[in-house]
């Protein structure tokens, strides 16, 4: 091993490092890359001129479409945690399911798959159902461990749901890997993998993972009745036809704006950043429907820019870092690592997807997309001919469980900040740990059965 791969190695411990430690994000990527590409230099492992390629770059970044629709989904998820149309829906849903034993818990699993297709931000759904949803199940009699977790694992569904940002983002960057991968290979007119196919390639796992947590809920309520109470009905609250016209009346907004984003962008009819365009200005339309427009624009614009500049700060960050790791000549050293370990692509595949795994505990979904896919993704792609769609799916719900993991999953920090003071972290940690294990198993199972996330997407768009 030479002096630049030395280097290479040395950058990303001293990444992770300074992560540990609390150092932000995207100021440690660009100034680790920096002061390695310097030593580089120095050493002669590198040129620093090849820095010259990063104003290109961040202007490529700046300029690319598909990441417009980033700042718009997190408009229209702010919005709709802001006009509070997703309190009236848990609310509504609750008093539906409630009288059953679990059902409260079935419906938070039901309204945590329609805000995460709604809003796409695991943040905004985690602090909107930890406001509202954990109250009601402790007042009701849920056990804590169960509530918490409960509560916790249906907020990260916004990983895997269209339009999540991370399928945005990961769809970018698989996007760039394929063609690369392909043009190393020779082929110089190169197929290509949009954010629309791992839209359609999520849906079917996304819709699997929650009936595995329903599945889960009503065996807790059968086996350990305790832990899931049925809710007494009360005497002022509507029932029969008066509580399906709310139950309408609550769902028709969001579903709506889902089947509008999400059914433009399935049916061919806009792009992904069109589709955004489309939600966001239709969580604003709901918004002013409801009185709340004026009170909440201004927070709502403020939050979108904080979140959005967060996320393109840490892109132009791993841009450089990506840029110097190359020059470092880290890119080759992955691809010969991923091409000699035993068990083939099965081998590269398990090795990509624990490193992933165990990046969660110190990186963000987005640090991690954003560093390590560039990283891996050409090789595995070159090397092993896997399907591009199926591994963004792969990857996608290994981030997924990577927000929920204790015990450094941001999931979990979210919730335990907005918790009543009866949840302690050990009823997040030990909570969360069952939603952990069956994450794991619906990986397992995408594993051996492709076909629940390529085959929508091969039917859609390449049959």
């Amino acid at each position: 091993m030479g002096l630049p791969e030395i280097l290479a190695i040395a950058m990303v411990a001293a990444v992770c490092g300074f992560l540990f430690f609390g150092y932000p994000v995207a100021l440690t990527l660009g100034g680790v890359s920096l002061a390695f590409a310097s030593l580089g230099h120095v050493a002669g492992a590198m040129n620093f001129s090849l820095l010259g390629a990063l104003p290109q770059r961040v202007f490529g970044v700046m300029t690319n479409e598909v990441l417009l629709a980033i700042p718009l989904f997190i408009f229209m998820g702010v919005m709709l945690e802001r006009s509070r149309i997703a309190e009236d829906l848990l609310e509504t849903m609750g008093r539906l399911f409630g009288a059953l034993r679990g059902g409260l818990g079935i419906s938070v699993a039901i309204v945590g798959a329609l805000l995460a297709a709604a809003k796409g931000v695991v943040g905004a759904t985690t602090v909107t159902m930890g406001l509202v949803v954990l109250p009601t199940m402790l007042r009701h009699g849920y056990d804590k461990r169960l509530a918490a977790g409960t509560v916790a694992a249906t907020s990260t569904l916004a990983q895997i749901f269209p339009p999540a940002t991370v399928l945005v983002l990961l769809g970018d960057q698989l996007s760039t890997a394929y063609q690369a991968a392909q043009l190393a290979q020779g082929n110089f007119a190169p197929s290509s993998v949009t954010v629309s196919d791992l839209f359609a390639g999520a849906i079917v796992p996304a819709f699997s993972l929650v009936a595995m947590y329903i599945l889960y809920l009503i065996g807790m309520a059968v086996f350990f009745p305790r832990t899931s109470p049925a809710i007494p009905p009360e005497p002022d609250a509507p029932h029969g036809l008066a509580l399906m016209g709310r139950l309408v009346a609550a769902l028709v907004a969001p579903l709506a704006l889902i089947l509008a984003v999400l059914g433009s962008i399935l049916g061919g009819i806009a792009t992904p950043t069109e589709a955004a365009s489309v939600g966001a200005v239709g969580a604003a339309l709901l918004a002013a429907l409801k009185g709340a427009l004026g009170a909440a624009l201004r927070p709502v614009v403020q939050r979108t820019t904080q979140v959005t500049c967060m996320i393109f700060l840490i892109l132009i960050g791993a841009t450089m870092f990506s840029l110097v790791f190359r020059g470092l000549g880290g890119d080759d050293m992955v691809h010969r690592a991923l091409d000699h370990l035993p068990g083939g692509a099965t081998g590269a595949i398990l090795a990509v997807m624990l490193a992933m795994f165990l990046l969660g505990f110190v990186m963000d979904a987005f640090e991690i997309i954003f560093v390590v896919v560039p990283i891996v993704a050409v090789p595995l792609l070159q090397i092993h001919n896997i399907d591009p769609i199926w591994l963004g799916i792969m990857m996608a719900m290994n981030l997924q469980t990577s927000y929920m993991h204790p015990p450094l999953g941001p999931t979990l920090f979210f919730l335990r900040g907005v918790a009543p003071p009866e949840i302690t972290t050990r009823h997040i940690y030990v909570g969360i740990i069952p939603f952990v294990l069956i994450q794991l198993f619906a990986l397992a199972v995408l594993w051996y059965v492709p076909a629940l996330a390529t085959g929508l997407p091969h039917a859609l768009y390449h049959p």
